[in-house]
Formats: C-alpha cells, sequence, structure tokens
C-alpha cells in the first residue's frame, strides 16, 4: 500500500483530472458520431471553487475554456492563471459587480445576461473601459423560481435590445440551465431551441453562427444532441470535491 503512497501528494487528484478529461472528450465524440453531427461543441470546464493546480493540470493538457460563477473568484484567478486562458462567466451577475467582471482582460464571454438593465449596464461600462463582450442571453427555460434567466416570452426583445442599443455588446446566443432532475430530460433543452427559431424569425438572426449553451455534467450528451454548441461540465471534469479556497 506504500508504493500508493507518492510523495507528489497531488499526483493522484492530477492523473485524475487528465482521466476524466479524457472519458468526457470521448463522450462529446460519441454522440456526435452517434447523432451525425459534424461541428464538435465547446467545452467549458466549469473551475468554480476548484484550486489554480487543477486548472493549471487542465490548462497543460492544452485546454482553455474555463467557467466562474463568482466574481472574486474569477478575477483573482484570472491574474494568477496564464493569460491566454478564455474566461466564462456562468454564474449570476448583480449590477453592482459589472465593473469587476469587466475588468478581467481576458472574459471571453458572459453568459448569463438576464435583464435589459444588465445589458444597460455592461454596456455603459463596456463604453467606459474601451472594450466590447460577448454576451449570451440566459433564459429561464424550467420555469422553477430560483433559477434566473428571462421567460422564454421575453427572449426576443431582450436579444432585440441587445443588438439594437447596445453598441458595445456582442449577442453571442442563448443559454440556459436544465432542470434539477436526476434524470436528463429534453424539455428544457428544447425550450431553448423554440428561442433560437424565434429570435431567428422575428430578428433575422442566423443563429447557426451563434451560440447555444446547454448542458452540464448529469446531461451533456443529450443536450448536444438537442443543438448544444458549448457544453458547461464541472464535477465530470473535476470530481465533485469542493476545495477549500
Amino acid at each position: 500500500a506504500s508504493r500508493n503512497r507518492h510523495p507528489g501528494a497531488r499526483m493522484a487528484e492530477t492523473s485524475g483530472i487528465k482521466a476524466n478529461f479524457e472519458a468526457v472528450t470521448s463522450r462529446i465524440k460519441a454522440v456526435l458520431q452517434d447523432a451525425k453531427l459534424e461541428k464538435e461543441p465547446t467545452l467549458v470546464a466549469v473551475s468554480k471553487t476548484k484550486p489554480n493546480e487543477a486548472i493549471t493540470e487542465a490548462y497543460e493538457l492544452g485546454h482553455r475554456h474555463f467557467g466562474e460563477n463568482y466574481v472574486q473568484e474569477l478575477v483573482k484567478k484570472s491574474k494568477e492563471l496564464p493569460s491566454d486562458i478564455k474566461w466564462h462567466f456562468i454564474g449570476h451577475l448583480q449590477s453592482n459587480k459589472a465593473k469587476m467582471v469587466l475588468g478581467v482582460p481576458n472574459l471571453e464571454m458572459l453568459e448569463t445576461v438576464d435583464s435589459v438593465k444588465l445589458a444597460n449596464t455592461l454596456n455603459r461600462i463596456c463604453g467606459e473601459m474601451k472594450r466590447t463582450l460577448n454576451v449570451l442571453v440566459q433564459v429561464n427555460t424550467s420555469g422553477e423560481q430560483q433559477k434566473y434567466g428571462v421567460p422564454p416570452s421575453g427572449c426576443v426583445d431582450t436579444v432585440k435590445h441587445i443588438v439594437e442599443k447596445c453598441p458595445n455588446l456582442v449577442f453571442g446566443g442563448l443559454m440556459t440551465i436544465g432542470d434539477y432532475s436526476p434524470t436528463p430530460k429534453p424539455d428544457c433543452f428544447a425550450v431553448l431551441v423554440k428561442c433560437k427559431e424565434a429570435v431567428e424569425e422575428k430578428l433575422k438572426i442566423d443563429m447557426s453562427k451563434k451560440e447555444m449553451s446547454m448542458g452540464m455534467s448529469a446531461d451533456f450528451e443529450l443536450a448536444i444532441k438537442m443543438g448544444s454548441t458549448s457544453v458547461r461540465v464541472g464535477s465530470a471534469l473535476f470530481g465533485a470535491r469542493q476545495y477549500n479556497k
């Protein structure tokens, strides 16, 4: 047993990350083959509460897209980790923290615009900072009270506002969180697909060039089959253990 206790205490943990990335990548490829899909979705590794060592391990495997849920944690990690990481902010953003998150120079995308008010705040601060920002509109497709997002009926108007009134924001697509049931269900993803079709039809936006961010550790395979172009996977990559920050 003593032979398994490697003096580098993080060995087991880091090799686990490598195996997990390989497993998730091969599961994605299997879904693409099965569903006869060509374009591989972006894998956003959700690194909230994970230490820099875990992110570095994934980075050294060649991974670049990482997702964070908390503003302070993202700001701290972005200063400490390589500058070519493409950070996705995937948590609820309060308007008063918008300036902090926009201070991250390599913020690739903000996936959680859930109101016209937030869009206006981000647009104004981007103008002041002389930067642009890729954004996704978050849609609450399950109708659950505890979830953020515009209702499906408000999706087109929110997208229209961003495209017409927010010159510093680049509308990048739509995002949703599936329902929290133990068995993956297609309902929420089907609602987001309907929202996408409504945006195409009413606003004449070519959504084939936009992101559909849907699918997490428990349901990313189903999401890909239903048209996801970006999956946000945390526990399947980094393990379920919560680390002390």
